[in-house]
């Protein structure tokens, strides 16, 4: 069953689900979120009390990567990153439905770098894939940004995005993997590399562990092993840090983007084509020897036996998501838009006097 939210401005979008979603993750005990910055969207999935699925939208113009920690939403959009807060005290409900009300409480304003996926440090420090300048990035207090890794193939930090730098994957508190589509160091030269060439990139060596992958996403390391997106190709795919060896789990029907996992499962994002995406890509081809139609939606599949066991399909205005974050023990999230009436009458605050030292 779907509960569909109200659709964006500039023209309806439906949302289905399958049967099985919400009590899929009443069982494994969580929710997620999911962005599309075609329309600047941040949606919140999870169930309500009457096991019915819930959609909570926001706008937060080119919503892009997203990172959930514990009681926190950091989010990249067109040129700032947002921190959500969770304004809730334990055992509150919000509405008589909600146990998380994420609240935006900080916009760090970087100009628009084209943000990709976040992260967050051991230390707490947000980490970002900052795809124009081709670059890891973090906050700075004073400037836009501040570069903490550049690809060894890049010569110059220029706003460019010359490899199309895109994907991150945290290891003990550290960015550890990163994908690109090419190794270019040329302007936009990535466009020209997209069937072919794209690469895993090891952080801490600057090795290139593969450079045999089509427009790669969203590594996560899982085990010993680094899962990652080969959406040239359709395919998530398990890689072997040590050889650069690739195997495929799963084929996806749609351009990936954004990956999480939780519990054995890859939580995933499929778009539709834009302006010739899939043109002489393997995943054109294979779409039409399955005899499909692309799909824009969240796919859940179990990595043990590469099947899609539940998923979200939009079917209307938007037709391209991005990033998705599961929220672990969180049943049913709420956000509130910067740009809403809501958030004028929204104030919460410590009750506590603290006097100042």
């Amino acid at each position: 069953m779907t509960e569909t939210d109200k659709a964006p401005a500039n023209g309806p979008t439906n949302i289905s689900v399958s049967r099985g979603l919400a009590d899929w993750l009443v069982r494994h005990r969580a929710s997620f979120a999911f962005t599309s910055y075609q329309t600047g969207q941040l949606f919140l999935t999870g169930v309500l009390a009457n096991g019915t699925i819930s959609f909570n939208q926001q706008n937060f113009t080119r919503a892009m990567g997203v990172c959930y920690q514990p009681g926190r939403l950091y989010l990249g959009s067109l040129h700032q990153v947002w921190r959500l807060e969770n304004m809730l005290k334990p055992g509150q409900v919000a509405n008589q439905q909600f146990d998380m009300t994420l609240v935006p409480r900080n916009a760090q304003t970087t100009g628009d770098v084209d943000v990709h996926e976040i992260g967050t440090d051991r230390a707490g420090r947000v980490i970002f894939v900052n795809t124009k300048y081709s670059c890891l990035a973090t906050l700075d207090l004073n400037h836009s940004f501040r570069p903490i890794w550049k690809p060894p193939f890049i010569s110059k930090l220029a706003p460019e995005d010359r490899c199309h730098l895109n994907g991150m994957a945290f290891h003990d508190g550290r960015p550890r993997y990163v994908t690109a589509v090419s190794r270019s160091d040329i302007v936009n030269g990535w466009r020209e590399r997209r069937y072919e060439g794209g690469v895993l990139i090891d952080v801490e060596t600057d090795r290139i562990v593969t450079d045999q992958l089509s427009m790669p996403h969203s590594p996560r390391i899982d085990g010993a092993s680094v899962l990652a997106l080969d959406s040239g190709r359709g395919q998530i795919i398990r890689i072997d840090p040590a050889t650069g060896v690739k195997t495929d789990i799963a084929f996806c029907p749609g351009f990936l983007r954004g990956m999480a996992l939780h519990n054995g499962h890859a939580f995933v994002t499929v778009s539709k084509p834009r302006n010739g995406t899939f043109a002489g890509l393997e995943l054109d081809g294979e779409m039409k020897l399955r005899d499909a139609e692309p799909w824009c939606g969240v796919l859940i599949v179990d990595l043990a036996s590469g099947s899609i066991v539940e998923w979200i399909k939009l079917e209307g205005v938007i037709t391209e998501l991005f990033d998705v974050a599961v929220l672990p023990g969180v049943r049913c999230p709420m956000s509130i838009g910067p740009e809403t009436l809501e958030i004028r009458s929204t104030i919460s605050f410590d009750d506590m006097v603290r006097p100042l030292d």
